[in-house]
């Protein structure tokens, strides 16, 4: 289980946008290497030329694009306090699954 998914609110703490917040929009994981790295929304924005297709109706132009980021660069937020919190995995009592936690507080990650 990765301890950082899609869908999680986060905050760069490394690089040129740290500071920033935003939503996980993907989580690339290298089969090789087992590196992680995440794409962000509206973070680490870089302009690219895009030469044009005409079978893929794609025009050209410079575009800009969110690029990945590794995952040891940000941190998750606490839904209670909303500041970088680290997160720990646990087996639930109940169910018996791995859980996702924050260390500072011990809440359960949603």
């Amino acid at each position: 289980m990765n301890k950082i998914l899609k869908g999680d609110k986060v905050q760069v703490m490394r690089g040129k946008d740290a500071g920033k917040q935003g939503e996980i929009e993907r989580v690339i994981v290298d089969k090789e290497t087992k590196k992680v790295k995440v794409v962000i929304k509206g973070v680490n924005i870089v302009k690219k030329a895009q030469k044009p297709n005409q079978q893929l109706g794609i025009k050209g132009g410079i575009i800009e694009m969110e690029k990945p980021i590794d995952a040891s660069n940000v941190m998750i937020l606490d839904t209670k306090t909303n500041k970088p919190s680290r997160v720990g995995i646990k087996v639930d009592e109940k169910t018996g699954k791995k859980v996702r936690f924050f260390k500072k507080s011990g809440e359960l990650v949603k």
